[in-house]
């Protein structure tokens, strides 16, 4: 169980784990704090970490009592982020816990919302270096709910996430960098050709919850990026 409590400064609190990976599948089942939780965000992560650093973010942005949690994802590749896509969850979140899962997709509950493919040919190789799965729970009101403009109300507080059942399907890199050589192996079963795509009905139920509850998503934000990011032709 992770928790925030009024500080003085801006902060949060997390924990990682000890082993680096260079691909698996991962998962964590969460329960977000109840009641009213604007401004906290709780998140769910894989990072290589510094400057240059590759990442994929499930971030819950919470909100005031009653109104509906969004989930926040991210890819970052060397360093550069910026490739948002915003769900409102089809569920309570703070009531029992879900579970969360990172492959070639991105799943809640077994259902895929986003996919991102490494493809060379948009300039995107990801994952290149090996990456530590992480959570955390931090402040987030300068822009987490309704654009930075509720607070968090410290009244609730301490805000408290729950965390259990981490699935370490990885393959460990700890100590080595070379991981396309280390871990791309079919020997893997998440590297084989089953889940290297989804199925027909995996297609389906993503683009149902597409349809029906993604807010967001940076391939069609033209103001942003008058010509889309190269990627976007490749991923959904």
């Amino acid at each position: 169980m992770n928790s925030l409590t009024q500080p003085t400064i801006p902060t949060g609190s997390g924990f990682e784990s000890k082993s680096h990976y260079g691909s698996g599948f991962f998962q964590m089942r969460i329960k977000l704090p109840p009641r009213d939780s604007a401004g906290v965000v709780t998140a769910f992560y894989l990072t290589s970490k510094g400057n240059t650093h590759d990442e994929v973010d499930f971030e819950f942005l919470g909100n005031r009592q009653g109104k509906p949690t969004a989930i926040q994802t991210n890819v970052f590749t060397n360093g550069q982020g910026g490739r948002e896509q915003k769900f409102v969850l089809w569920f309570d979140p703070t009531t029992s816990f879900h579970t969360y899962g990172q492959t070639y997709g991105v799943y809640v509950d077994k259902v895929p919302i986003r996919v991102f493919k490494n493809n060379k040919r948009s300039g995107v190789n990801y994952p290149s270096k090996p990456m530590q799965l992480e959570t955390s729970l931090w402040n987030g009101e300068a822009w987490a709910t309704n654009g930075g403009k509720d607070k968090i109300n410290w009244a609730y507080a301490p805000f408290k996430a729950q965390f259990q059942g981490f699935s370490d399907y990885g393959c460990h890199v700890n100590g080595q960098s070379n991981i396309a050589n280390v871990c791309g192996s079919t020997k893997y079963w998440w590297n084989t050709r089953t889940y290297s795509r989804l199925s027909a009905n995996e297609q389906k139920a993503m683009e149902n919850v597409r349809a029906k509850y993604m807010n967001y998503d940076y391939c069609s934000d033209r103001p942003r990026y008058p010509v889309p990011p190269s990627e976007c032709r490749w991923n959904i």
